[in-house]
């Protein structure tokens, strides 16, 4: 039987009103290992402080995993994706930690509302060749179409291996939108043999999770940072709700959702 794997990105910077963030190390760790007990295969994690902004302080970060470790072998993904005032090495500090299996890697610069998030050729190449050195799966977000070039074009230079483990992240507001026009045309632009993932920001409701895994997808994103919602004006007030929606719509499917291990198998790090 097919599986997928279901991300949990369990922190947001906003506070919706009924929804409970999880913000100290203890408490997203409780949330993750719920969540992987309802199913979700991987963590996306970032660096952040108590107040769930981007931090420099590694210290949250590190007792969040000691926890996580201590009831979970969940996959565990850290971003490195930055903010305007950290350097790269900065963005990349947690991958000195063995226990990250994979890693979020931006292939490019884009428009996120009145901002602009910049990924410079150079920088990607730095962070590319740290995850390399450490033996850690990038995963290629993929904002923009152009996006996907940048990949062939580091492959080419060595910094990253096939087979390629995209994540086509759409709904960003001054990015790509998120419908399915747009999935089909970036999942046509993959190499053969690719591995993808899609990520919804802001969805509404879980229709474009389930057109991606119909198309092919092996990884589907969920959680408080992406959006509270699972259906149109309905939302969740924890991610485990939210992982156990996507969840069931998978097995409504007649596909079911990857342990951790098999997690691992399917995006080659096992």
């Amino acid at each position: 039987m097919r599986k997928i794997i279901v991300t949990i990105a369990p922190v947001t910077l906003k506070t919706p009103e009924g929804v409970v963030v999880p913000l100290d190390p203890s408490e997203i760790a409780n949330d993750v290992i719920s969540s992987a007990e309802a199913g979700a295969g991987m963590v996306h994690l970032h660096i952040r402080n108590k107040e769930g902004q981007i931090s420099k302080d590694l210290s949250i970060f590190y007792k969040t995993l000691d926890y996580i470790r201590k009831k979970s072998d969940i996959v565990i993904q850290v971003s490195t994706g930055g903010v305007p005032f950290q350097s790269l090495e900065e963005r990349c500090m947690a991958l000195n930690d063995t226990r990250i299996e994979v890693a979020s890697l931006n292939m490019g610069s884009y428009n996120k509302g009145n901002d602009v998030t910049i990924n410079k050729l150079t920088d990607i190449r730095y962070c590319a060749k740290r995850m390399l050195e450490k033996n850690i799966r990038p995963e290629l977000e993929i904002f923009e179409a152009g996006m996907i070039n940048n990949v062939l074009l580091l492959a080419e230079e060595g910094l990253i291996k096939q087979p390629f483990y995209f994540n086509f992240a759409l709904g960003v507001i001054g990015a790509q939108p998120g419908n399915v026009d747009n999935l089909f045309f970036l999942k046509n632009l993959l190499p053969d043999n690719s591995i993808w993932g899609f990520v919804h920001h802001d969805m509404q409701d879980l229709s474009l999770l389930a057109a991606a895994i119909g198309m092919g997808a092996s990884v589907v994103r969920c959680g408080l940072e992406d959006s509270i919602y699972y259906a149109p004006g309905k939302k969740a007030t924890r991610n485990v709700e939210l992982v156990g929606k996507v969840v069931n719509m998978i097995r409504s499917m007649g596909l079911e959702v990857a342990t951790p291990i098999e997690a691992g198998k399917i995006l080659g790090i096992l």
